[in-house]
C-alpha cells in the first residue's frame, strides 16, 4: 500500500488540479506553490534514504546539503589541525572520528528533509511514497500512475529529476562511487581517484583531502573550470594545487578494474599510458535526465536527443496538461533554479505571469576558497561583441578578510563599456557564496557598475571588496 501524508483520498480515482511526479527542489516547491495558489495538489516521489520515504530528492539526500555538511566539518578539522597557531590557539593533534562526522550530516538532512514533509502537510499537498508514471489521457485529465493507485490530475508536473552518469561499461558499485557513495566513505580512503574536475568532483574531493587523503583529479578537459571567467579558473587552480590537489587534464580514460583491495585505473595523458591505483574512485562526470519510470514512450512523451523532456517558454511539453521542470529539461542543474521554475510553472498554471531570468542565475563552487559568478564571463561578454570594461579588487586588502585569516582571492566586474550596465560578477574567496546574492539583486534590475559602487557597504565586511572591484571599473577604487 502507498504510503500516504497530508490530504485523504476521497476515491478509488481521485482527481487532483497538479499532481508532481518528483519531490526534489523542483517538485516540491512547485507542489507547495501550487497548494498556497489554491489548487488541490499531490506530489508522488519514490526517494528513499536509509530504507525509509525521504523527501527532498536528490539536493536534499544526498547532494547540496550532506555535501555542504561534510566540507564544513573538513574544514573544521582543517582548521584546528594547521591554522589555529596564529591566533595564538594551541590544540593537540586532533582526530577524525568519521562515523560522528557522518552521523552529523545525516541528522541535518533528517532535519531538512523532515521539514518539506512538514510543508506537505501544512500546506495540504497530498503525498505518495512511489514511484508514478502516465498512464493515459481521459478527456481533459491525466490518468497517473502513483505509487500502484490510479489517480487523474488536470495538470501534470514532471520533476523526476536526474541520476549521475556513469562511465560507459564501469557501473557504480563498490569501491567506485558517485556523489551518494562519497558522501558515505566511512573511513578516510589513503589515495581517491576522482574522475571529473567539476562542481561535484572538486568538493567530495576537497573534504577528503583536508581529512587526510591523496586525492588524484582527472579531467577529460583540455583546462580548468572553463566555465568560470580565465581569471577565476586560474586562481582557483593554482589555491587548490597548493592544497595538494593533484589535476590531470586532457585525459582519457581507458580501463578500469576494481578488486578487494580498490581500484586500477589506465588513462592516456600526453601520449603516454598511465596506471595508478586508488582506494576509492569518485565517478563525477555529469548527470543524465531520469525519465525511465515515466512511460514516455507509452503515451507519446517527447524527448531530446539525450533524452531530457522538450518543453517550450511555459514548460509545456508535447502533452496537453503536461509540464515538466527541473533538471529533467536539462540547462543548469542547480536546486536553486529548479525551485525558481517550480514557482514560476504553478504560478503560470493559475493565469500568472511566472518568470526565470536565466540570465543572472547564481552558480557556486563550496570549495576552500569558494567561487561565485552570476552573468557573462569577460571572454563570453567580448564573444558577443560587447565592448567591456573590468574591475578586480583583492580580498588580501580587505580588513575582515585579514581578521579572518583568508585574505585569499578576488572579486572581478564586467560591466558594458558604454552602458555601464553589469555583464558579470566573478568571485573566489572565503564566504563569497554569501555575497553572490547581492550581484544577482542589482543585475535583476538592470543595474550598473556605478550603481553597486555607489551603494553604502558596512565596514569592515566582506562585501567591501565587491564595492572596491565595481569602483575599479573606472579605475577609482579606494583601497588599492
Amino acid at each position: 500500500m502507498p504510503l500516504w501524508r497530508g490530504g485523504t483520498l476521497r476515491s478509488d480515482m481521485d482527481t487532483f488540479d497538479v499532481l508532481v511526479i518528483g519531490g526534489g527542489p523542483a517538485g516540491y516547491v512547485a507542489a507547495i506553490r501550487a497548494a498556497q495558489l489554491g489548487f488541490k495538489t499531490a506530489c508522488v516521489d519514490a526517494f528513499e534514504r536509509g530504507g525509509k520515504p525521504s523527501l527532498g530528492g536528490t539536493c536534499l539526500n544526498v547532494g547540496c546539503i550532506p555535501s555542504k555538511a561534510l566540507l564544513d566539518s573538513s574544514e573544521r578539522f582543517e582548521m584546528i589541525s594547521h591554522d589555529t597557531a596564529e591566533h595564538g590557539i594551541q590544540v593537540a593533534q586532533p582526530q577524525i572520528d568519521v562515523s560522528k562526522m557522518l552521523a552529523r550530516k545525516d541528522g541535518v538532512v533528517d532535519k531538512l528533509t523532515g521539514g518539506v514533509a512538514f510543508l506537505f502537510r501544512k500546506n495540504k499537498v497530498t503525498s505518495f511514497h512511489g514511484y508514478g508514471k502516465l498512464v493515459r489521457q481521459d478527456g481533459q485529465e491525466w490518468v497517473v500512475d502513483a505509487a500502484g493507485t490510479e489517480v487523474k490530475a488536470k495538470n501534470v508536473i514532471v520533476a523526476t529529476g536526474s541520476n549521475p552518469r556513469a562511465l560507459p561499461g564501469v557501473p557504480f558499485g563498490g569501491h567506485i562511487v558517485e556523489n551518494s557513495g562519497a558522501l558515505q566513505i566511512d573511513q578516510v580512503p589513503g589515495k581517491l581517484g576522482v574522475i571529473g574536475a567539476g562542481v561535484i568532483g572538486l568538493e567530495l574531493g576537497s573534504v577528503w583531502r583536508r581529512l587526510g587523503a591523496q586525492v588524484t583529479i582527472l579531467e577529460a578537459m583540455p583546462g580548468f573550470l572553463m566555465a568560470a571567467d580565465d581569471a577565476i579558473a586560474k586562481e582557483a587552480l593554482k589555491q587548490f594545487q597548493k592544497q595538494g590537489l593533484d589535476f590531470h587534464f586532457g585525459v582519457k580514460i581507458g580501463e578500469i578494474k576494481q578488486d578487494d583491495s580498490g581500484v586500477t585505473v589506465t588513462y592516456e595523458e600526453n601520449g603516454s599510458q598511465v596506471t595508478a591505483q586508488f582506494d576509492k574512485l569518485i565517478v563525477s562526470i555529469g548527470r543524465v535526465p531520469n525519465t525511465g519510470g515515466l512511460n514516455a514512450d507509452g503515451v507519446g512523451l517527447a524527448l531530446d536527443e539525450r533524452g531530457f523532456v522538450k518543453v517550450d517558454q511555459h514548460y509545456r511539453t508535447n502533452l496537453p496538461g503536461v509540464y515538466a521542470i527541473g533538471d529533467v529539461i536539462g540547462g543548469a542543474m542547480l536546486a536553486h533554479k529548479a525551485e525558481e521554475e517550480g514557482v514560476a510553472l504553478a504560478e503560470m498554471i493559475a493565469g500568472q505571469a511566472g518568470h526565470v531570468n536565466y540570465d543572472v542565475i547564481p552558480w557556486i563552487i563550496y570549495t576552500s576558497p569558494e567561487i561565485a559568478w552570476a552573468g557573462l564571463t569577460e571572454k563570453q561578454a567580448k564573444e558577443r561583441g560587447l565592448n567591456v570594461k573590468t574591475g578586480q579588487f583583492p580580498f588580501s586588502a580587505n580588513g575582515r578578510a585579514l581578521g579572518h585569516g583568508d585574505p585569499r582571492g578576488f572579486v572581478k566586474v564586467v560591466a558594458d563599456a558604454q552602458t555601464d550596465k553589469l555583464l558579470g560578477v566573478h568571485m573566489i574567496g572565503g564566504g563569497v557564496s554569501e555575497l553572490i546574492g547581492e550581484i544577482v539583486a542589482i543585475m535583476e534590475f538592470g543595474g550598473s557598475a556605478e550603481d553597486l559602487a555607489r551603494t553604502i557597504h558596512a565596514h569592515p565586511t566582506l562585501s567591501e571588496v565587491v564595492k572596491e572591484a565595481a569602483l575599479a571599473v573606472d579605475k577609482r577604487a579606494i583601497h588599492m
